[in-house]
């Protein structure tokens, strides 16, 4: 499926081949087992035509690859080192690994790093807990704004500017029309004022098979917050354990984070 945001492609500087290269980059998820060109037209939206000559370019150049003639198309060892290059130069992240391993651990949920991706929240990062059942969600989901606790977690923690912006880009994603925005950032953000973590309304969530309670995160290298989640099924993470438990647990496992990378309680968020 194609992404929703909104950007301004009449800008002389917009590169449109660039931009329709790197969505079709974006269209493969950790779970699949190569795309063909139809399908990669099939959930970026461009036309068959446009994909395979995009398609023979990034293989071309080793971002995607195909063992033999008529395969699937996979991403390429090129994108391994631009992986690896974005991951020692976003410094949190390796830092945050063993914090929230044992979060998911002795918790017994998914704990999760989020990033926004457009109209979406994309998750990047999981901390599976062990000898627990896994949950669904994996790196490359994508989680709207409207109905989630990253994403309601996201729009009251950024500033009053970028939240403008990215509501705009969000294009009334899943019903977030701008009234909704503004509701979604007042309520969020009085719980992230009074207790430092969001719960999403479960009778509004995205997926009624889960359950997640989130926190902003303001890395110094990026210009906008991330998101620590940690989910679970509702028999397992209920309400009331989120409230008392787990969503106190994973503050804390953020503000450790801070600490330990010489930051205050977070930086900007929106009008808290």
């Amino acid at each position: 499926m194609g992404e929703t945001r909104q950007i301004d492609t009449t800008d002389r500087r917009f590169a449109t081949t660039l931009a329709r290269g790197l969505s079709v980059l974006r269209a493969f998820r950790p779970s699949d087992d190569g795309l063909s060109n139809a399908e990669i037209s099939e959930r970026t939206g461009l036309p068959k035509s446009t994909v395979s000559r995009l398609t023979f370019t990034l293989q071309s150049l080793g971002y995607l690859t195909h063992a033999r003639h008529h395969d699937r198309y996979r991403p390429g060892p090129a994108l391994l080192v631009l992986g690896n290059t974005a991951a020692s130069t976003i410094s949190f992240i390796d830092m945050a690994g063993p914090l929230m391993q044992r979060l998911a651990d002795e918790t017994g949920t998914l704990s999760l790093l989020l990033v926004r991706d457009g109209a979406k929240m994309l998750v990047v990062k999981t901390w599976r807990p062990r000898a627990v059942a896994s949950l669904w969600l994996e790196v490359g989901h994508r989680l709207p704004f409207n109905g989630s606790s990253s994403g309601q977690t996201l729009l009251a923690a950024l500033s009053p500017p970028a939240f403008a912006r990215v509501v705009e880009e969000a294009g009334e994603d899943r019903g977030l029309t701008p009234a909704r925005a503004e509701e979604i950032r007042r309520e969020t953000g009085g719980q992230l004022f009074a207790q430092g973590f969001a719960i999403a309304d479960p009778a509004h969530y995205f997926a009624s098979q889960i359950h997640a309670v989130a926190t902003p995160f303001h890395p110094r290298d990026l210009s906008e917050p991330v998101i620590f989640t940690c989910g679970a099924m509702p028999e397992m993470l209920t309400v009331a354990r989120m409230q008392e438990e787990v969503g106190p647990r994973l503050r804390a496992t953020v503000a450790e984070l801070e600490r330990i990378m010489g930051q205050g309680s977070g930086g900007p968020r929106g009008d808290l």
